[in-house]
């Protein structure tokens, strides 16, 4: 069998984790690892709010030295409040030659949790929390699909 490269047997793995702090904020964060990066990240998010009051990233590996150059631009999402207009903030923050593909994918996954974490607050009981969830996020995604009245 012939030998393949790198990209041809390759893997990504992007996880993310959510958490409510005592100081009433949503925590997120989000790790992209594969062959050739290490990115690692952190939002956090105004819990009544959904506005984002602080995010970082930290590039522990990476292909080319100038990737971390991008970090800088994680400051431009402070004051933005999650919600509608995400997917164009993320483009106009990460697209294009200067910025970075990566961070937008992560961002787009992780962002919206956000919305999750204040949907189901107050919760104990999880089809009830799932419920809440449904009622708050209808017409938002396909999972969510608003009904005809």
């Amino acid at each position: 069998m012939e030998q393949l490269n790198a990209l041809e047997d390759f893997k990504r793995d992007i996880s993310y984790h959510v958490m409510r702090s005592n100081d009433d904020q949503i925590v997120l964060t989000s790790h992209l690892r594969d062959r050739f990066h290490d990115i690692r990240m952190e939002v956090l998010v105004a819990f009544g709010s959904l506005k984002i009051n602080a995010a970082r990233v930290n590039f522990v590996l990476h292909p080319s030295p100038d990737c971390p150059n991008v970090a800088g631009r994680m400051e431009r999402l402070v004051g933005f409040t999650i919600g509608r207009g995400l997917n164009r903030k993320l483009q106009e923050t990460f697209g294009g030659g200067e910025g970075c593909g990566n961070l937008r994918v992560m961002l787009l996954g992780l962002l919206p949790l956000a919305m999750n974490v204040k949907a189901a607050a107050g919760f104990t009981d999880e089809k009830e929390m799932l419920d809440s969830i449904r009622g708050r996020l209808t017409g938002s995604c396909a999972g969510y699909v608003k009904k005809p009245e």
